[in-house]
């Protein structure tokens, strides 16, 4: 059986200060092809170039990834400030459209930091601008200095709900994760259940409640290490055997069309 095709939604990025280019981190094919084997699609985040409906019939699941730039507030109904940062508006018109129709249609979606964020926000949530700017909140940002190991070691715990979603898939009530992130969600979205957090309350684990499909996301970044790391592998794994049972199924529609 061919791989599960699984479009990765790319970010734009300045090459060598002038040069424009689509592209996503090399740790998250790797994860899609090498740990959970699926083919790996990078998908330019720009509603000029892609079409929704030709995205969803290309790929069999969608790894929404981490990025610098963070969701507009306009998405969630609040106004730009200096603390949101960066933005990207071309992605979020592309990933937010396509959280929604694959909730809907349930294909396949694993969200990754900002990934995770968007999902929260594509179901009517919204987000802090700034984690460690809140009462009794920790700095969940990535450390300024030190080696790609260093920034993406295990720094705190999750827990997640007793019999809930992530706790029967990793098969722990608590794990250790990394943390690269100055945003987190601020109110829910319809039908977004926070199912695990860190140990200061920041949610860090959701999914969608009664999505007919693989509609998983964390605020971490599982792509880091997830050959060997006993939580990032069974997450993939699960996310791309959930594609290719969708990408068996609609081989069946065709061929009964």
């Amino acid at each position: 059986m061919s791989r599960p095709v699984i479009g990765i939604v790319g970010n734009s990025n300045i090459l060598n200060e002038r040069y424009p280019v689509h592209a996503a981190g090399q740790i998250n094919c790797a994860a899609i092809a090498e740990v959970a084997e699926g083919l790996p699609l990078i998908i330019p985040a720009d509603p000029a170039m892609v079409r929704l409906g030709d995205l969803l019939e290309a790929c069999d699941g969608f790894l929404l990834t981490g990025g610098r730039p963070n969701v507009h507030p306009e998405e969630y109904g609040e106004p730009e400030t200096e603390a949101h940062g960066a933005f990207d508006r071309a992605r979020d018109a592309v990933a937010l459209g396509l959280v929604r129709a694959c909730v809907e249609r349930g294909q396949p979606f694993f969200g990754i930091c900002r990934g995770f964020q968007e999902v929260n926000v594509a179901m009517g949530g919204s987000l802090y601008p700034e984690i460690r700017d809140l009462p009794g909140r920790d700095n969940h940002r990535m450390p300024p200095d030190g080696t790609l190991e260093e920034q993406f070691a295990l720094r705190h715990m999750v827990s997640f709900t007793d019999g809930g979603v992530f706790h029967r898939l990793l098969g722990a009530r608590e794990v250790m994760t990394n943390t690269l992130h100055g945003q987190g969600i601020k109110e829910p979205g319809a039908r977004i259940v926070i199912d695990g957090h860190a140990p200061d309350g920041t949610p860090e684990a959701i999914y969608v409640r009664d999505a007919p499909g693989f509609a998983l996301s964390v605020q971490w970044h599982p792509e880091w290490n997830a050959a060997n790391d006993p939580v990032s592998r069974p997450l993939f794994q699960a996310f791309v055997e959930a594609a290719r049972a969708w990408a068996a199924g609609m081989r069946g529609l065709r061929k009964s069309a």
